[in-house]
């Protein structure tokens, strides 16, 4: 069953799509923007995209009201959204990105949640078996997060205390 996105009320009001000058507006409205990016992307499943797709999605582009942000004010959300953990840049340009709509915390909060009340401590999973295995198909983990795991994988030197797990490297 297919879930309809509801979109907040900022969405329909034009000058949503103008980042304010004033401060307090400003982190107000990048706040709105911050919660509207990450329940979008998760309700979608989508972990990575450009800076030109996004500002072409339906995220950043409301047809009917006529309005787009613009590219320089989607940086900027962004960049919000990467100051609180739940964006990577995916190259050097600032082009590309990964969203983490579950900061690598989370991740592994939700997984070693998973494994303990499934009695698998001490057990070896891919990332496949997490995403896709028969096991994990009610917790959260399913299609398209094995993007944000990998990248939660280039965490576990601080998160290993949190998630109780080792990262098993595949030799090159």
């Amino acid at each position: 069953m297919a879930m309809s996105f509801e979109w907040p009320w900022q969405y329909r009001f034009p000058p949503f799509f103008t980042l304010q000058p004033n401060v307090d507006t400003r982190q107000k409205q990048l706040a709105a923007w911050c919660s509207l990016v990450l329940s979008f992307c998760r309700l979608h499943k989508q972990s990575s995209m450009t800076v030109m797709e996004a500002q072409e999605s339906p995220l950043f582009n409301n047809v009917k009201l006529q309005r787009k942000l613009p590219v320089e004010s989607i940086q900027i959300v962004l960049e919000e959204l990467r100051k609180k953990g739940n964006l990577e840049w995916l190259d050097k340009n600032k082009s590309s990105f990964l969203i983490m709509w579950r900061r690598p915390e989370e991740w592994g909060k939700l997984i070693y949640q998973w494994v303990s009340r499934s009695g698998q401590n001490n057990s070896v999973f891919t990332l496949y078996e997490l995403t896709s295995g028969e096991d994990t198909e009610d917790e959260g983990m399913r299609r398209n997060c094995e993007a944000q795991l990998q990248q939660c994988t280039q965490h576990t030197n601080r998160l290993s205390w949190l998630w109780k797990s080792q990262l098993l490297a595949q030799p090159q």
